[in-house]
């Protein structure tokens, strides 16, 4: 079913920055895809709450590791929801602690999966259907990456704050591709945010032993992090492209 309106994708959307940034971008006007790879009931709370306020959501089951998720993903909106207009690459994964003398193949490759491919596949397909070059209307892409990929994470999550590095590096040349396609590209960096993938990495105490490093001496909220992510997507950045906004307190 087509829609003239702005239809988004969020992936990773059932929790945390993803889904403060579904709710707001909803708020908005925006018919939204709720992307999840295992949480059901959340993703789908989230759609129907989203709907009871008058707005349009779907909530769609894909691992975005895998090419055909992603492609089955995407035809999903095609077809319920309309032309694609804007992505927001949010899904990413890591695990405990650990330094990297102890760090297994397995597990760097699955942080990559995620965190890297996933965001360029995703990235493929909405270009695919995105640039002016291929009868599309424009739109854009914001990337969720971390003041990790500064940062570095050591002795926590190397790993991840290179797969963030890439998305980063990502984001500044795939924005120089298709900024003549009508498609802009720009990224966020979360810092200390209050979410539940501190306990997903072995401490859910983690921002109470750190808030002291940030300069504003706390941790950030998903719905900070997630009204960065909707300026970016919106008109007000229309002349923003491989850019990056800190969300980190200043740290």
């Amino acid at each position: 079913m087509a829609d003239t309106g702005n239809v988004l994708l969020v992936t990773g959307a059932s929790r945390g920055i993803g889904a403060a940034t579904a709710r707001l971008a909803a708020q908005r006007g925006y018919a939204v895809c709720i992307n999840y790879r295992a949480n059901a009931h959340a993703a789908q709370t989230i759609a129907q709450d989203i709907e009871r306020h008058g707005g349009r959501a779907i909530a769609v089951a894909a691992d975005i590791a895998l090419e055909s998720d992603v492609v089955r993903l995407f035809r999903t909106i095609d077809q319920s929801l309309g032309p694609l207009s804007a992505l927001v690459n949010n899904a990413g994964i890591l695990e405990r602690r650990a330094d990297v003398e102890t760090m297994s193949a397995e597990r760097i490759q699955r942080v990559f999966a995620t965190n890297v491919i996933g965001t360029m596949l995703c990235s493929r397909e909405a270009v695919l259907r995105m640039s002016t070059k291929h009868g599309g209307r424009g739109g854009a892409i914001v990337n969720v990456s971390s003041m990790a990929a500064r940062l570095g994470s050591p002795h926590e999550y190397v790993d991840y704050a290179a797969s963030k590095g890439a998305v980063d590096t990502f984001t500044i040349g795939l924005s120089k591709e298709v900024a003549d396609a009508g498609i802009r590209v720009n990224a966020v960096r979360p810092g200390l945010i209050d979410t539940d993938m501190h306990a997903s990495g072995g401490e859910p105490g983690r921002i109470e032993r750190l808030k002291g490093s940030v300069p504003m001496q706390r941790g950030g909220t998903a719905e900070e992090v997630a009204t960065a992510i909707l300026w970016l997507l919106s008109d007000e950045a229309s002349y923003a492209t491989g850019t990056f906004i800190d969300v980190s307190g200043g740290r």
